[in-house]
C-alpha cells in the first residue's frame, strides 16, 4: 500500500488551519452582556444599601434622642462611604479576574506558538 505524502501533509495543514480558526473565533457575547449587567446592578445595590442603612440608623438615632437631623446626615455620609468602599472592592475583584483570564489566554497562545 503506498502512502501519498502530499495528501498527508495537506490533511495535517487543514487540521492546523481549522485549529487556528477555532482559536480566533470570538466567544459568544450573550453571557458577557448579562454578566456585565449583573455586575452593574450589584454595584448599584451595594451603594444604595449603604445609603439606606445609614439613613435608617441616623433617622432612628435622631428619633430616639429628639435631636436635629445631625445623626441622619452623619450616618448617610457614613453609609455612602461604606457603599463606595464596597463598590471599589467589587471593582478590584473584577479587575483581578479579568487580568487572570487575560494572563491565562496569553499563556495558552504562547504555548500554541511554541508547538508550531
Amino acid at each position: 500500500m503506498s502512502h501519498d505524502p502530499d495528501k498527508e501533509r495537506l490533511k495535517a495543514l487543514e487540521e492546523r488551519i481549522s485549529g487556528v480558526k477555532k482559536s480566533l473565533e470570538p466567544a459568544p457575547r450573550a453571557d458577557e452582556h448579562y454578566s456585565t449587567a449583573q455586575t452593574a446592578w450589584r454595584m448599584v445595590i451595594e451603594l444604595v444599601a449603604g445609603l439606606v442603612i445609614g439613613f435608617g440608623i441616623g433617622y432612628g438615632l435622631d428619633s430616639l434622642f429628639g435631636t436635629l437631623p445631625i445623626f441622619l446626615v452623619i450616618f448617610i455620609l457614613l453609609g455612602l462611604a461604606a457603599g463606595v468602599k464596597t463598590m471599589m472592592r467589587t471593582a478590584q475583584e473584577l479587575q483581578a479576574e479579568a487580568e487572570a483570564k487575560a494572563a491565562k489566554e496569553q499563556t495558552a497562545r504562547e504555548g500554541e506558538e511554541k508547538k508550531d
